[in-house]
């Protein structure tokens, strides 16, 4: 019987042959084996949180959510072990508990270890060092397309590991990981507002300094400035639980909602002024000095977010020192498009900053420091062709300006854009792709597609 799954958001809809929920190693060694029974390609799939089809397959899909054990946490070696189905935010939990937490705390909690270990992942609210869940990574432990046992290990195998950080399961289905921790550490947040016509490149270097990390959000013309920094002492404790309220339920909802003026006479007003209620959170966060919190508070469960609270998004990396004048051509991208469409983004533009990272072979900031474009928008069915038109023209956009794609979170990305935003980085995990899966078990038609390969049929 074939099922039918949706992502998170909705924009990704798989119907694989079999659907499977192994509870142990040894049945994910019998599932590759056996393709008679489990037809290829096989997929391993996490919370399904992915804005691409990359866990998506018409053969055989694995859900990992079976295996979900913490292992061990090693204060000795400051290590986590667990299963590659458990999801971040319980094994945050667990780390908690010890008074302990990851080195890297990504905000969408629902991502299972397994795919932290092996996909793209973002975060600047915690990057003060890397913001990339799979740099942490120590170990890795996987059922190779063939059905043997693999380990590898940043210090057997380190050149292996870097290729695996950012493999998507296409060298096999991890079941184990390893990630390192450090004691438990609250943080503070603060708000600076500007308009974008203040904004200066040499300004953002100067905050980057003087800051362990940052975030920004852009509404409108108007770009906040969000800083992190260590904290020892408890500021404005009620508020981080109004600002996973929001993420998790009240901003879709609430951009949603305004959907319904949308060719109306109210639908100008309502365009005009959602980016200016948007910004009365930040600009009473500003007032208040920010807040502080215990790092892993900053996670957000969605699991029991309602349909009507969820949103999608796009991510792009941009070099560091282009952000600013990438940033105002956006803005007038997104505004040209919206005169010609009649389409814009209901939710804040986000930018993360990231540094500079080698430690997998498809990093995004592998050539040094970036800071991201984001756009979020909560869709509706009504407006969801209109979405779609715009990720396209977004993502020719910013491969024009020599922008980088995620395999995982930038919908519609061609064979095209990858290969020239990775370049031979993306010829060398080409190729090793086909050595470690000769028969192409996991390669599905997303991968495929993007690889110039055949997939299994």
């Amino acid at each position: 019987m074939v099922a039918t799954l949706t992502s998170y958001d909705g924009g990704v809809v798989s119907n694989p042959q079999r659907l499977v929920r192994p509870q142990s190693i040894d049945e994910i060694q019998a599932i590759l084996r056996d393709p008679a029974q489990f037809p290829s390609p096989v997929r391993a799939m996490g919370s399904f949180h992915s804005l691409t089809p990359c866990a998506a397959s018409p053969g055989t899909i694995v859900d990992m959510s079976g295996l979900r054990q913490v292992q061990r946490i090693d204060r000795e070696s400051m290590t986590m072990t667990a299963q590659a189905g458990l999801q971040s935010i319980d094994a945050a939990a667990a780390l908690r508990a010890s008074g302990l937490q990851f080195r890297l705390n990504p905000e969408i909690g629902n991502m299972t270890l397994g795919s932290a270990a092996c996909c793209h992942s973002k975060d600047s609210l915690g990057a003060v060092e890397y913001g990339q869940a799979s740099s942490y990574l120590t170990v890795m432990k996987w059922v190779s397309p063939g059905g043997e046992l693999r380990e590898a290990s940043d210090e057997d195998e380190p050149a292996l590991l870097e290729i695996l950080r950012s493999s998507y399961g296409l060298g096999g289905i991890l079941h184990e990981v390893t990630f390192r921790i450090q004691p438990l550490q609250k943080v503070r947040f603060e708000y600076e507002l500007l308009h974008l016509s203040e904004l200066r490149q040499e300004a953002i270097s100067e905050a980057i300094a003087a800051n362990e990390s940052l975030v920004f959000w852009t509404l409108g013309r108007t770009v906040v400035m969000q800083t992190r920094n260590q904290a020892s002492t408890a500021r404005n404790e009620w508020i981080p639980g109004l600002r996973r309220l929001f993420w998790s339920r009240l901003g879709a909802t609430m951009a949603r909602g305004l959907a319904v003026t949308r060719g109306t006479p109210l639908g100008g007003v309502t365009d005009a002024l959602w980016p200016l209620a948007e910004q009365v959170p930040y600009r009473t966060l500003s007032a208040l000095g920010g807040f502080s919190l215990y790092e892993p508070d900053k996670m957000i469960d969605y699991r029991r977010t309602p349909s009507s609270g969820r949103y999608a998004f796009t991510f792009w990396a941009f070099p560091r020192d282009e952000w600013v004048a990438n940033l105002r051509a956006y803005v007038e991208f997104s505004e040209e498009h919206q005169r010609q469409f009649g389409f814009r983004c209901n939710l804040p533009l986000g930018s993360y900053f990231i540094r500079h990272d080698t430690s997998s072979l498809l990093s995004y900031s592998h050539e040094g420091d970036i800071i991201s474009i984001d756009p979020i928008h909560a869709p509706t069915r009504r407006d969801r062709p209109g979405w779609d038109r715009f990720l396209r023209a977004f993502n020719e956009w910013a491969a024009a300006r020599g922008g980088i794609p995620l395999l995982n979170q930038s919908p519609h990305v061609t064979r095209a854009q990858v290969s020239a935003a990775y370049g031979p980085r993306w010829q060398q995990f080409s190729q090793w792709v086909a050595e470690a899966d000769p028969e192409r078990r996991m390669l599905n038609p997303f991968f495929a597609e993007l690889l110039g390969e055949p997939a299994q049929a």
